[in-house]
């Protein structure tokens, strides 16, 4: 398998495994915390709802953002000739521009700007939330700039 599709895999998975977490949540479900305020701190380091309204457009873009990305990356070739050239070239930048700037909002918190370093969100933020998402920004961006399919 080339670089390309095994990128374009890896940001896929990490945004479909994210979808299904929040439609989990759409259901009133808050694992892995004991509520719903517990759940948002420990994602979000904020309150906020974690009601259908809100986690289910959620969903919709992460996943969206995962198909897009595994299009342009020669995985789904069948869905990459249906969509328009510009939501190809577009699609994963803006995958790739949204990880980015979550991971940089992630390295503001580790320095403990905007974020309690006593709080369960922080040492989350620090080993799984900004790692992912500054990894998946550059390898969504790796398959957005790749010329193979225009």
């Amino acid at each position: 398998m080339n670089r390309r599709r095994t990128a374009a895999l890896a940001v896929a998975t990490v945004l479909a495994a994210d979808g299904l977490l929040h439609v989990y949540w759409a259901t009133g479900s808050t694992w892995p915390a004991a509520d719903s305020a517990s759940l948002s701190r420990a994602v979000l380091n904020a309150d906020v709802p974690f009601t259908p309204p809100v986690v289910l457009p959620l969903a919709a873009a992460l996943f969206s953002g995962a198909a897009l990305v595994l299009a342009r990356g020669g995985v789904l070739d069948g869905l990459a000739r249906r969509l328009p050239a510009v939501a190809l070239r577009w699609g994963p930048r803006a995958v790739a521009g949204g990880m980015l700037a979550r991971g940089l909002a992630g390295l503001v918190w580790a320095t403990g700007i905007g974020a309690d370093t006593g709080s369960v969100f922080y040492p989350l933020n620090l080993a799984l939330y900004t790692p992912l998402c500054l990894a998946g920004a550059a390898a969504a961006w790796s398959v957005a700039r790749d010329r193979a399919d225009g």
